[in-house]
């Protein structure tokens, strides 16, 4: 049974409610970021970065720290091309059922792992998306608190139940707009689909006008419009 259908009307339900999560950029520009979790994977990594390279796609990735020690060349490559990193916790525990010393933990970390691996600040990476996408707001509260920048999502393809290339691009254009955030995964579960999905979606995309930004980009708009005191639908207040 496939719980694709339900994704977008769970998007729309819970974005008002957790206006500090980023789940969307903003509406009035033609602007989508491409995101991947559960990897560095060694062998569905490698061709997604060909591929976004060949397209001039800068897209951002939230690793696990399991993965990122596994496969640490394949990390600093997907750095070394200019693409963002978040965090998804050390090894996919749900963040609710962990205690918040387990969680700061996980995060830590995954931080470690990441920073050391690609020679970065050992705070520089802050963004987190949650495991399955799963929160609870006392979670959001200690990512708060811990100066985290919670990421979800707009668009959910479902790909990790491969369902074929073909298929999740219908599902993506069907759900894209302005400001989507796309979620893929490159890991184990879907990422075997992963290059040919974006092979055939980029194009596409590109052809109808959509710029590919970062998440932290999208953050920055989002700021920006705050400052300026603009309001947009998909700017939080």
């Amino acid at each position: 049974m496939s719980f694709a259908p339900a994704y977008p009307l769970l998007y729309q339900a819970l974005k008002p409610l957790f206006p500090h999560c980023l789940w969307s950029g903003d509406e009035s520009r033609p602007t989508i970021a491409l995101t991947f979790d559960d990897g560095p994977h060694p062998r569905y990594t490698p061709p997604l970065l060909e591929t976004l390279e060949r397209y001039g796609v800068t897209a951002s990735f939230f690793w696990l720290g399991a993965c990122v020690q596994r496969s640490p060349t394949v990390a600093r490559a997907i750095f070394e091309q200019g693409h963002w990193l978040g965090l998804h916790g050390y090894d996919h525990r749900s963040f609710p059922l962990l205690s918040a010393a387990a969680l700061q933990q996980t995060l830590a970390q995954t931080q470690a792992e990441i920073t050391q691996t690609c020679q970065l600040p050992s705070t520089s990476v802050r963004d987190v998306r949650p495991p399955y996408g799963l929160f609870t707001p006392h979670t959001l509260t200690l990512l708060q608190q811990w100066q985290y920048r919670p990421v979800m999502w707009s668009v959910v393809p479902e790909d990790w139940v491969r369902p074929g290339a073909t298929k999740v691009v219908q599902r993506i254009l069907q759900q894209v707009r302005n400001g989507s955030i796309i979620v893929l995964h490159d890991g184990a579960h879907g990422g075997a689909d992963v290059a040919e999905t974006v092979a055939q979606l980029l194009p596409l995309l590109l052809a109808q006008g959509y710029r590919f930004v970062t998440i932290d980009q999208l953050w920055q708009e989002r700021l920006a419009s705050r400052q300026n005191g603009r309001s947009h639908t998909d700017v939080a207040p």
